[in-house]
């Protein structure tokens, strides 16, 4: 499409209903063309120092150096006079001249050499192909290569879910220590995630337990007898994998709490009263088990966290993300969801973009400095995160423009059923918010250490 914007050229004209581009020399024709008069590459600002404004090639090079170190602006500048006056004495016009310097400074900041650019193009169409028509794949590799990029495990599932694919709980008796794919189900293969999700599981203990697996565990005690520590296999309980062994995290974690373990010529003694055989655990609602997946493995595959809000939220008005598109550009709104990403890039002049999720997608939120300002605490703290706005919809790019922001992660303490108000659930305490160290037992974590998903880039 045409060109818009400061970067136009100077001499872009329109000519029979076609834009087409004059060039004020062949030399700068042959330099350009390829990018519609419009340089967008350090070699193409080093050619033409060298070619209109006669720059040595040491030179050029000073000034590809200078753009390269985008943090300091002013080095740019610095050669603005040299440029300007070489093109004058080569015939360039004072306007023309002054127009290319204020291109080449204004990409300074974030221009690149073209094999950076060709090289990153490719990166984008192939990652771009493969997550098309191999999403299983893609994310089962994303998953396998973390810690890296941008994203979360959470938010690598639930985009491969939104895609088609089927994504399975970790468990004692299928998964293996990396996320892996299994038989085909319609149009892609099954992932099954594994323990490298785990935190506080060690590969050399989950190798330990799955050569000892073979034909698979019949029940817990089956693998209890493989030696492995208790406590690792409380990391496994709490991580909700025995499921195919008939227990739920909270059965399995009470067989594993039984202090006397008959050892050695004892072991075939049944030292469980009887009045302990007799115990019903209460069940772990829906709610618990979703929570405690986010503090065990950062994700669940039972369900999103905000959806057991959703209620409330429709109580206040707020809007999902995928009923945004639904909205008119202008309109007020709000939006709330788990906190992704907040990034203020240094280009942006102090505006903060902040990037939240709920069960139906992403919202993204723009914090302009004054707001971000007046609602500091809740940009930089929040994992759960409302927004008061104005929607800004501009062909299919949907924005929220923030106006107020809440910090609603007390929210998730709410999700406790009555039994469990002392149960060690995740609950606000006041100890995250003056930032001391959390402790070490999931089971006691608070929602913004479960939820603790936010990339942060400032």
């Amino acid at each position: 499409g045409p060109i818009q914007g400061d970067m136009v050229h100077p001499y872009l004209r329109r000519r029979n209903g076609e834009e087409k581009v004059e060039y004020p020399s062949p030399q700068l024709k042959d330099i350009l063309q390829r990018t519609l008069g419009v340089p967008l590459f350090q070699e193409q600002a080093m050619k033409i120092a060298i070619v209109a404004a006669g720059f040595t090639p040491a030179e050029a090079d000073e000034l590809r150096r200078s753009m390269a170190t985008f943090k300091v602006k002013g080095e740019v500048t610095k050669l603005q006079q040299k440029l300007v006056s070489g093109m004058i004495a080569n015939g360039y016009t004072h306007d023309y001249a002054q127009r290319v310097f204020k291109q080449l400074e204004g990409f300074g900041s974030y221009g690149f050499p073209e094999s950076h650019a060709a090289s990153f193009a490719q990166l984008v169409y192939v990652s771009s192909w493969i997550k098309h028509y191999y999403p299983d794949a893609f994310a089962c590799a994303l998953l396998n290569s973390l810690p890296m990029g941008f994203y979360q495990p959470a938010q690598i599932v639930i985009d491969a879910q939104k895609h088609g694919v089927i994504v399975k709980a970790l468990d004692i008796n299928y998964s293996n220590w990396d996320n892996l794919l299994e038989a085909k189900t319609e149009n892609y293969f099954t992932l099954r995630l594994g323990f490298r999700n785990v935190k506080g599981a060690g590969e050399n203990e989950i190798n330990d337990l799955l050569c000892k697996r073979e034909n698979g565990f019949a029940n817990l005690q089956a693998v209890i007898n493989t030696g492995g520590a208790i406590s690792f296999l409380e990391t496994l309980a709490d991580a909700d994998v025995f499921r195919s062994v008939g227990l739920d995290r909270r059965q399995a974690l009470w067989e594993l709490s039984v202090k006397d373990r008959p050892d050695a010529m004892f072991k075939h003694i049944d030292n469980i009263a009887a009045d302990e055989k007799a115990i019903q655990l209460p069940l772990m609602q829906l709610t618990e088990h979703v929570l405690y997946d986010y503090a065990a493995i950062s994700l669940s595959v039972k369900a999103h966290p905000v959806s057991f809000l959703r209620k409330k939220f429709d109580m206040l008005k707020i809007t999902k993300a995928a009923d945004l598109c639904k909205l008119k550009n202008g309109d007020r709104v709000k939006v709330a969801g788990l906190v992704l990403v907040r990034q203020r890039p240094e280009t942006a002049k102090g505006v903060w973009f902040v990037t939240l999720e709920d069960e139906t997608g992403i919202s993204n939120i723009i914090v302009f400095p004054n707001i971000a300002a007046t609602h500091k605490r809740q940009v930089l703290q929040s994992r759960l995160l409302m927004v008061e706005g104005v929607l800004q919809i501009e062909a299919t790019v949907i924005h929220v423009m923030a106006s107020s922001c809440f910090d609603i992660t007390a929210m998730f303490s709410e999700l406790r059923t009555n039994a469990d108000k002392k149960s060690p659930l995740p609950a606000l305490s006041k100890s995250d918010e003056a930032g001391t160290v959390a402790s070490k037992d999931t089971r006691t974590k608070d929602p913004k250490q479960l939820f603790k998903l936010t990339k942060n880039f400032q």
